[in-house]
């Protein structure tokens, strides 16, 4: 139970979350564990200043975009299209991180109204690279990326206001069979 308490303040150092007060205890105690320190070491060091965010989001997204855009024209190739269409999402969304801060990030995804929007978009993109690179069947890919496009699209609304109820309050009435 250690080594998984220990392991998950690492996962959150990383992201950039606070870790309790245990490091402060461990040292009042005199233990003192050099991977922990690395990594609040590594933590501090890497700080990026404005000029490099906007590098480090402009690149990100461009190669995303870049990805997604490639994908089209291997669009009769599932298995190919399944790739690079997902690993351009995935830069996208990693270019959002250098504008807000992976800490910012993480907690904005994990919000209360956007936490099953999260969870289906991350959930998707996994099935789609698992149709894709391990299954190699054209028919589960095609159908794990209309799931994952549909899934970025209502990830996304998430962050407008008020945006998911007009669509479905919208989808309902357009397919309402009551006349």
């Amino acid at each position: 139970m250690e080594k998984m308490n220990h392991a998950f303040e690492k996962v959150k150092m990383l992201v950039g979350m606070d870790v309790e007060d245990e490091e402060s205890e461990a040292a009042a105690t005199g233990e003192n564990n050099s991977s922990f320190a690395f990594m609040d070491d590594f933590n501090r060091q890497c700080t990026l200043s404005t000029k490099q965010r906007l590098y480090g989001f402009a690149i990100c997204l461009s190669a995303g975009l870049f990805c997604t855009l490639l994908s089209m024209l291997v669009f009769f190739n599932p298995i190919k299209f399944g790739i690079t269409f997902t690993f351009g999402n995935l830069l996208s969304l990693g270019s959002t991180a250098f504008l807000i801060g992976p800490k910012r990030q993480v907690t904005m995804m994990l919000d209360p109204v956007r936490i099953y929007a999260t969870a289906l978009y991350l959930a998707s993109i996994i099935i789609a690279l698992f149709c894709a690179l391990y299954v190699h069947n054209k028919l589960l890919t095609l159908i794990a990326i209309i799931l994952e496009f549909g899934a970025l699209i209502w990830y996304s609304l998430s962050y407008i206001p008020f945006a998911r109820t007009m669509v479905s309050k919208v989808m309902v009435a357009c397919f309402d069979t009551e006349f």
